[in-house]
């Protein structure tokens, strides 16, 4: 059975006779090895004799052609789109594919002002991931300085080559109903009307971070500028005032004119050209020129401008953002201010007891290495899964050679700011190399005791070691770090004892950490690791944070140097380190909320 090619055009009465050109130019040059879905929305626009002209046209073979009528999607919004002299509403039917189709997946959506003069399945199969869309940057924009400066400051894409022409569009359909992308543009049209191509302008802004880029070969545009090193010409689009149906020498035209002779709209064609006047080109002309002139205006205008922002953020986190996690930021916000750094701000599992027959360390028992062996598995592919979707972004990690340099066992110490970031940790290690040299991690008693599934079977099985509020058992959990630290291998612990999700600040440290190293003469290697906001939104409705991990030089206890004051001194070392690596990143003096509490703090 062949495999489905749905493609989608809107159009009016108007601009049939170029829709005809697009549907001839695509049945030539399509692969026979598809059929080929064609729907035309419309919105009561195109009469019944050309519709049957259409049909009987194009209706054969491997193409199913479709004339859809969405005028009742569209009344109860009409009024608020906005259209002007060289646009209808047919432009925004695009938009409403999505929930109009709710059994598709993916479309490629089509204007009608193009000539198609390459195989369309190609394109139709390419692979979109989890973009929303795929298109090709707006030739245009490129080389327009004003629609540049439009593009960055009122579209606000990073780059003006990101925004993208909406003419040639493969649409991933099943993520924008998971964004309740209709909802969105109905909420932005409501607030801020767009001026250069407002359907495309909505697109832009909504699907922003979420574009695959095409090669511009599937939306060549006939401008001079962008063709010195033109590339296979799949698709001609003659967007603007570009158009071989108005006036002679129009780069590419006889591509059109080709497949225009072929339809039954050709003296239709060649009657517009006849009748199109000096005054049309006049009036073109000068809306070119007004709408530059509007962009301009519109680009400088800052006010609005910061609207369109905020309502962006308001938009694209509703409904998406997690009311937990806005609740733990006010935790934080209060505990900061009241100087309480190590209360905890999340819903920690209730703490049962571990006694000392449940746990083995030093996974002395072949019961405990092989468990050891099966956790280690599962979560190296449940990490590479995290970082294959996104959900942890590394993005680097410096200073690794004050970890290699390390002859001896060491206390590692980070900041500790979300459950993944053990992964983090994790990734660094690994980029040791040191696959002999075992590191382990310290976890609170109840994550070992509580926690259950498969985050459970991590916390017990994956060298992890819990501290308890049994006597004996701390016992055994000490032996088993001088053990540990005495065979040159590497243990993990927080010495922050709280876990603030997403805090970027270093907290006051508790001492713990440097009584470890310094019973044992090894060095604390200090970690700090920095983040910032990525362009993917996690599951909770924030941005995934990319994260550098800063390893720093590693301190060292003083021979001559009693025991106390070397844990004091190495614990105040630690902390200059995380903050001058904090102040260095970020370009901000460390500050708190609650000033007069001491920030190292060392308290057992």
């Amino acid at each position: 059975m062949k495999k489905d090619v749905n493609i989608f055009f809107s159009c009016d009465d108007n601009y049939v006779p170029y829709l005809a050109v697009a549907l001839q130019s695509l049945e030539l040059n399509a692969s026979k090895k598809y059929n080929y879905n064609i729907k035309v929305l419309h919105t009561s626009a195109i009469s019944p004799k050309n519709i049957e002209i259409l049909k009987n046209d194009y209706n054969k073979d491997n193409f199913d052609l479709d004339i859809v009528d969405i005028s009742d999607k569209i009344k109860t919004i009409n009024e608020k789109l906005h259209t002007r002299d060289y646009y209808s509403e047919a432009i925004y039917l695009r938009l409403f594919i999505p929930s109009l189709y709710p059994d598709l997946e993916k479309v490629l959506y089509l204007d009608c002002d193009i000539a198609i003069n390459g195989d369309i399945s190609k394109l139709y199969n390419m692979d979109l991931g989890d973009n929303y869309v795929a298109a090709a940057p707006d030739g245009a924009v490129c080389n327009v300085k004003e629609f540049q400066d439009y593009a960055t400051k009122v579209i606000q894409v990073d780059n003006y080559s990101d925004y993208f022409n909406s003419g040639i569009l493969l649409m991933n359909l099943k993520k924008l109903r998971e964004i309740n992308f209709e909802k969105k543009f109905l909420t932005f049209l409501k607030h801020f009307k767009f001026d250069v191509a407002p359907d495309q302008d909505y697109l832009n802004l909504i699907c922003k971070n979420h574009v695959k880029k095409i090669d511009a070969g599937w939306n060549k545009m006939p401008i001079e500028e962008l063709n010195k090193n033109s590339k296979k010409i799949n698709i001609i689009h003659y967007n603007l005032s570009f158009k071989p149906w108005h006036k002679d020498g129009i780069m590419y035209e006889e591509y059109f004119w080709k497949y225009a002779k072929m339809t039954s709209f050709y003296e239709k064609i060649i009657n517009v050209k006849n009748n199109y006047t000096k005054e049309m080109q006049e009036k073109s002309d000068l809306e070119t020129i007004k709408l530059i002139e509007n962009t301009k205006i519109q680009a400088e205008n800052t006010e609005r401008n910061e609207g369109i922002a905020k309502l962006y953020n308001e938009i694209m986190l509703e409904k998406y953002i997690s009311a937990d996690r806005l609740e733990v930021l006010k935790k934080i916000d209060a505990l900061e201010a009241n100087g309480l750094f190590y209360e905890e701000v999340e819903n920690d599992p209730i703490a049962k007891p571990l006694m000392p027959h449940e746990v083995d360390y030093l996974q002395k028992k072949l019961s405990s290495k092989i468990a050891r062996k099966m956790a280690y598995s599962s979560a190296r592919k449940f990490m590479n899964k995290l970082l294959k979707d996104k959900q942890l972004i590394i993005k680097e990690i410096i200073g690794i050679e004050n970890w290699k340099n390390i002859k001896t066992g060491a206390v590692i110490t980070c900041n500790h700011f979300n459950a993944m970031d053990s992964f983090a940790m994790q990734y660094a290690y690994d980029a040791t190399g040191f696959r002999k040299r075992k590191f382990y991690k310290v976890i609170k008693e109840g994550n070992y005791t509580s926690f259950r599934g498969f985050y459970g079977y991590l916390m017990r099985h994956c060298n992890t070691l819990p501290l308890s509020s049994n006597a004996q058992t701390m016992k055994k959990f000490i032996n088993a770090v001088d053990t540990i630290l005495k065979r040159n291998e590497f243990i993990l612990v927080y010495p922050e004892q709280s876990m603030w999700w997403n805090y970027k600040k270093p907290k006051p440290l508790k001492a713990g950490a440097f009584h470890f190293a310094v019973r044992n003469n090894v060095p604390v290697l200090p970690i700090f690791i920095t983040m910032n906001d990525s362009s993917v939104i996690g599951n909770d409705g924030f941005p995934v944070q990319e994260y550098t991990i800063h390893i720093l030089k590693p301190i060292y206890p003083k021979e001559s140097t009693s025991a106390k004051q070397n844990i004091d001194e190495m614990l105040k070392t630690n902390y200059e380190l995380w903050k001058n690596c904090y102040e260095t990143t970020y370009g901000i003096p460390l500050t708190y909320k609650q000033s007069t509490k001491t920030a190292n703090v060392n308290d057992d």
